[in-house]
This record gives structure tokens, C-alpha cells and sequence, in this order.
């Protein structure tokens, strides 16, 4: 029977059903986890015996630049990337190449080759939605969403200064539906549309041009408006001054500002059994800390500042971070936060690319080579495991690398060793540059974290994060029927053996997507079907109608016209809209 399996015997960790390590079966009907399979059933089911094995809910990326305009222009700036890993073709996988910014099918075969089965997209222009979507519905393997970026929006910004948060909400519940996207995103507020001009903006206070709105404001709104509107995931937050000696107090200070709002997901949904409150709790997701956490005045006095903001995340409940991790070797950079690029271009002297999109945002691109002889280099690799190992409760905190920023996705088994062994960090130490231990304090940590905390901020965090929990991340009744299996006996762990958890992290033993064994020791054994996921949110007809009609009037701003903007379905696999504030 298609989409039934029983994965039998295995050490199982479900953070969000408190499954530590407990010998469990797991039954998948129908693409779909069941408490048991009746005995018909079991004559036609697949066994998989995970006697001495880790077994996990499929992995979820809640980060990752994997599709649109600005993927597409760093294969484009980087021809020298597609020889580094290649990838021949087979009776049913494309061929594909690319180390840094892969191809869009050999993205969807590597991350299921890791274990995963979800990964979002984490900047989407609204103007090049479609763009965006095209290559998502090309991306083989897994389930997909995209995160709109609102942050320097003409409409929003004029809305925001006006202090018409109901017309704010209507046209962010607009874009939702008109480009098929999932959650706001807000990249360096205020900034990136003073880059049209060649500025930026170097504080919270600091009036933008011509819309004299400040990034306080921005996020304050923004904040505002997500949890009127009782979104899926909270705004996620790239913070102003990213990248720059001494922005982590931007930083702290811009995270204040989300804490007086209170979390109100309103999603019409049916839940995954757990025994953890599957909604999310935090009215603001920092993305890649460790980019915002710089310290110091300058390059000559650059130091790790994770440290206060991990006290004040720590002292925080309103608050959720990922990591952006540095694993080393080659990455490009990729953002919607121009100023930023041109500023890491001026350090590399390389090739780099700047964009600007319209009424709506920008973008910038710049290869990038992380090296350990390099001190600052060497502290951001410090850095990004100290967002994860500094911050008490894993349950705020997703491992990311803000692929392919601080490296690609395919380096995650690197950073997941590195958290579980204190002797692979060491050795880690032995070969970087000295800055990495001495303007940083992760050589004074000890913690090793478990499978269990990996699967919290790989798996069930990372879904509970973005409002997926209620059938991602979990073994609850009724969630879907995704699964890792790893070749890892949990009682023979020996963190001091790190090779062999690189290893077994970089290849599982099985995936499975939707009760079907997807891929088996690094094979693609079938294509599954997959999802889009995008957020269907109601406002009051009258208030949607007031905002079209000045939408429409400010539309003569573009280079095209109204009737061309939406994204239609047909540019989605197997569009499923998420609904939210129904009660509107």
C-alpha cells in the first residue's frame, strides 16, 4: 500500500512528544502517522527494522536561499562553482551541479539525502514571486514555502508613517494571497530603500529618505500588523547595521522592540497530535545571529557579541533565533540587504551585484570565501556556535548557516558534529586563527548537546517556529509521514570519534517523505510528490477595497501593470493555502 510503512525498533527522538531516545515503532498510513496498522494493513506494509538506529522526524530549514532572482544571479557570478561538485544523471534524477548555489534539482537530492524533507525560502521579492515560485516547483523532494520581504515596501512604509495599521494589514494580507506567500520578511527596515540613492541608515531613529520612517517604526508595524493578522510564523527580522563591528547593540535593542506585542497565531488547521503546545510562542524570528552579533569599534578590535545578546535571548520569551553559521571553505553571499553586499564587496575587492526592485526592496550578491587563517573569519566560526551553545533553551534557537551566506546547506552535518563534540570544536580551535578563541568564549564551553536538542532545532523547533508543527516535526497522530533514519546507535555514541558523525549526518540511512522511502544511503530511490505552502489571510472586504484602491493608483510607479502582478496557482506544486484570522 503507497505511503504505509512501519519503521520498527528505532532509538526515536519527537521533542514535541517528549521522545527522548525511546525505543519506538513508528506506523505511517496513507502518507500520514498512525497509532497502529491494523492486521490488513500490515500484510502490505513496507518494514524498515531500525534496531540501533536514530530515528527522527524529517528535517525542516526554516532558512535558506535556495530559489529566485538572486539564486539565479549567483550561479551566474560564480561559473567556477558548478565544476566544484557535480552530480550525473539517473534513470529517474536529473543531473545537476553547483557547490555553493547548486542547481535547482541537485538543492532538492542533497537535502534529501541529509534527512530533509521541508525547507523554506527565506527572501522573496514580491516582483519576482513567480520567478521564485517557477524554480521552488523545480526544487524535486521537498515541501516549500516563501517568506515576502516587506521591509523597505513603498505601500507599507507610507501606511506605517501614516499610522494606518488596518490598511497595513489589508495589503500585507493582499500580498499574501496575490504572490502565494508565506510570512513577513523584514531585511535591514528603512535601509535597503535608502540604497537606491547610494545611503543607508546607521541607527533605529534614523529617518529614511522621502518616507521619513524610521526602522523603530518598521518593525514596531510590522510586529503589529503580523499578529493582528494572526500569521503563521512571527516577522523575520534581519536586523539594520548587519555585518558591521559593533551592530549586536542594533541588534539587542531591535528585539526590545517586538517584546511589547504578544504572539496571536490564528490558524485554521487541523494539529498533529503532541503533548507540546505545537503554536508558536515568540512574537519575533532573529535570523542568522551570528551575522548581527559583531562586537568591537572596527576590524582591528572585531570580537564575538553573542554573548549579551544570548543573556538577553536567555531572559526572553518573545524571542527566536537561527544560528548562521560559518562552517568554512567557499559561500555566497546573498541578501535583500544591498548595503550590507556593497559593504562585504569594498573588504573582498571582487565581483559582486546590486539590484533594486522597484516600489519593494533590493538585493545584492558576493562570493565569498570563509578561511581559518583568517581572525575574523575564525571568530564568526566561534560565533555562530555560540548563538546555539550560549542560549539555555534550544527550543529558542534553530541551526541554520543562512545557506549559502555563512556556507551551503550541505555543510549542516559539520555544525551538528560540531555541537555534540567538544573535541571536534578543539581540534577545530587547533587549526583557526587565534582571534577564534581569544574574542570569543566558546573555548570555555563545555556542553555537548544531544540528538535530542539536534532535533529540536533541525526538526521540531524549526516547525513550530514557522507554524508548521501542526503536521511537520513531529511523530503526533496525524502529522505527516516524514522520517529520518540515521545509522546511529545513540548508546555507542562516542563524541570523541567525530568523524564518524560527520559521516553519518551527511548521508542517512533512510529518508522518508509522505510514508515512502525517498532516498537510501545517499540513492534517490523515487521522486515523492511535494507541496507549497502559502498563508490565505482574511481581512474585512471594506478595508481590502479602500487599500486596492489606492494600490492601484500607485501602480503607474511600476514598469508593469496591475493585471500582471499576482502570481497564479498554476506556478505552484500542489498549492495548500494555510488559513488565517478566519474570523474575519
Amino acid at each position: 500500500m503507497a505511503g504505509t510503512i512501519v519503521i520498527k525498533n528505532g532509538y526515536v527522538y519527537d521533542p514535541l512528544n517528549e521522545v527522548n531516545g525511546e525505543q519506538q515503532d513508528i506506523f505511517i498510513k496513507d502518507g500520514v502517522v498512525v497509532s497502529e496498522l491494523s492486521a490488513a494493513d500490515m500484510k502490505d506494509a513496507k518494514i524498515i527494522d531500525a534496531t540501533g538506529k536514530t530515528v527522527m522526524p524529517g528535517g525542516v530549514d526554516s532558512h535558506t536561499h535556495i530559489a529566485g532572482a538572486k539564486v539565479n544571479v549567483g550561479r551566474m557570478m560564480r561559473p567556477e562553482d558548478g565544476y566544484k561538485a557535480t552530480l550525473a544523471k539517473t534513470d529517474i534524477t536529473h543531473s545537476g551541479s553547483g557547490e555553493t548555489v547548486p542547481s535547482v534539482y541537485m538543492e532538492g537530492y542533497e537535502y534529501s539525502k541529509m534527512g530533509y524533507t521541508t525547507a523554506f525560502e527565506a527572501a522573496v521579492p514580491p516582483m519576482e514571486a513567480r520567478h521564485t515560485h517557477e524554480e521552488m516547483r523545480s526544487i524535486p523532494m521537498l515541501d516549500m514555502g516563501g517568506y515576502l520581504v516587506l521591509g523597505n515596501n513603498w505601500f507599507m512604509m507610507r501606511y506605517l508613517k501614516e499610522g494606518d495599521v488596518d490598511r497595513a494589514a489589508a495589503y500585507v494580507a493582499w500580498m499574501m494571497r496575490t504572490h502565494k506567500t508565506y510570512g513577513i520578511k523584514c531585511v535591514n527596515p528603512g535601509g535597503v530603500e535608502n540604497r537606491g540613492w547610494g545611503k543607508n541608515v546607521s541607527s533605529l531613529d534614523e529617518a529614511n529618505m522621502h518616507f521619513e520612517i524610521s526602522p523603530r517604526e518598521i518593525i514596531d508595524g510590522l510586529t503589529e500588523v503580523n499578529e493582528m493578522l494572526g500569521m503563521p510564523m512571527s516577522l523575520h527580522l534581519h536586523a539594520n547595521n548587519l555585518g558591521h563591528p559593533g551592530c549586536y547593540e542594533t541588534t539587542k535593542e531591535s528585539l526590545g522592540i517586538s517584546s511589547k506585542t504578544k504572539a496571536k497565531q490564528n490558524m485554521a488547521v487541523d494539529w498533529a497530535e503532541t503533548k507540546i503546545d505545537a503554536s508558536r510562542d515568540q512574537s519575533v524570528y532573529l535570523t542568522h545571529m551570528q551575522f548581527n552579533a559583531f562586537a568591537g569599534t572596527s576590524w582591528r578590535d572585531f570580537e564575538s557579541g553573542v554573548k549579551p545578546l544570548a543573556d538577553y535571548i536567555n531572559n526572553a520569551d518573545h524571542v527566536v533565533i537561527d544560528s548562521g553559521c560559518v562552517p568554512f571553505g567557499e559561500a555566497t553571499c546573498m541578501t535583500g540587504d544591498g548595503p550590507s553586499i556593497h559593504d562585504v564587496a569594498v573588504l573582498t575587492g571582487g565581483k559582486w551585484s546590486n539590484t533594486d526592485v522597484e516600489l519593494e526592496c533590493g538585493s545584492g550578491v558576493c562570493p565569498f570565501t570563509y578561511l581559518k587563517s583568517n581572525p575574523v573569519h575564525s571568530t564568526q566560526w566561534a560565533m555562530g556556535l555560540e548563538c546555539l551553545l550560549l542560549i539555555d533553551d534550544p527550543w529558542k534557537t534553530i541551526m541554520t548557516t543562512d545557506s549559502p551566506n555563512g556556507g551551503p546547506f550541505t555543510k549542516y552535518p559539520l555544525v551538528m558534529t560540531w555541537l555534540m563534540s567538544e573535541k571536534f570544536r578543539d581540534q577545530t580551535f587547533s587549526e583557526c586563527h587565534k582571534w577564534a578563541n581569544d574574542r570569543s568564549t566558546l573555548g570555555g564551553v563545555d556542553r555537548e548537546m544531544s540528538l535530542y536538542d539536534l532535533a529540536i532545532l533541525t526538526r521540531a523547533n524549526t516547525a513550530k517556529t514557522i507554524g508548521m508543527a501542526h503536521r511537520k516535526g513531529s511523530f503526533g497522530i496525524g502529522a505527516d509521514g516524514d522520517v529520518t533514519v540515521y545509522d546511529i546507535d545513540p548508546t555507542k555514541i562516542d563524541t570523541r570519534e567525530y568523524s564518524d558523525l560527520i559521516n553519518k549526518f551527511s548521508t542517512a540511512e533512510y529518508t522518508i517523505k509522505g510514508g515512502e522511502v525517498v532516498c537510501h544511503d545517499g540513492e534517490i530511490t523515487m521522486i515523492p510528490d511535494k507541496r507549497t505552502y502559502y498563508t490565505d489571510v482574511s481581512v474585512p472586504d471594506a478595508n481590502e477595497k479602500e487599500m486596492l484602491k489606492d494600490v492601484q493608483e500607485w501602480f503607474r510607479y511600476y514598469s508593469h501593470g496591475f493585471n500582471h502582478y499576482p502570481t497564479p496557482e498554476k506556478y505552484l506544486v500542489n498549492p495548500t493555502a494555510i488559513k488565517a484570522n478566519m474570523e474575519q
